[in-house]
């Protein structure tokens, strides 16, 4: 069986995530999308929040499934028998950065990292920027499902 790691803090999961985590369930047995639980970083939303976010956009991938993780994704990966991890690029700025990790990740592991270069569609597309949007009211529509859009949208009106 091949299995694959999409990891992420999504924050929320944008139509990019979900192109990459797709496109590996179309070349993989399984896909677990882990959510990063980082206790030292307060997100917009919370992890349960991500992981129900998740599931619903993901839905159409019936060999995709959503977990949590926290400290090293090396670890999350060993005790879920994972030998790859998906991770996606935007630009040459990612792959410097991307690329430390995965050579760090496999030093400790073993744990292969493959790259998936983002659909130009999605190219500059990242959860800050929907988040920065939609907090000014922009339209974010083409950036999140409309299940995410409506979080987004429940978040800062409680906010404002």
């Amino acid at each position: 069986m091949r299995r694959v790691v999409c990891p992420g803090s999504f924050d929320p999961v944008t139509k990019g995530h979900i192109d990459i985590i797709g496109r590996a369930a179309r070349q993989n047995d399984e896909v677990v999308v882990a959510v990063l639980n980082n206790v030292n970083k307060r997100g917009l939303f919370s992890v349960d929040e991500k992981i129900e976010m998740l599931s619903e956009s993901t839905k159409e991938f019936a060999n995709v499934r959503v977990a949590r993780f926290g400290g090293l994704l090396v670890d999350f990966c060993r005790e879920n028998d994972i030998p790859a991890i998906v991770r996606s690029l935007r630009s040459v700025s990612d792959f410097d950065y991307e690329l430390q990790i995965a050579q760090m990740n496999y030093q400790l592991s073993g744990v292969e990292t493959m790259f998936m270069t983002a659909n130009p569609q999605y190219s500059f597309l990242s959860s800050s920027l929907v988040k920065e949007v939609a907090q000014h009211g922009g339209d974010v529509s083409s950036l999140v499902t409309p299940h995410v859009e409506e979080r987004l949208r429940a978040k800062y009106a409680a906010k404002g």
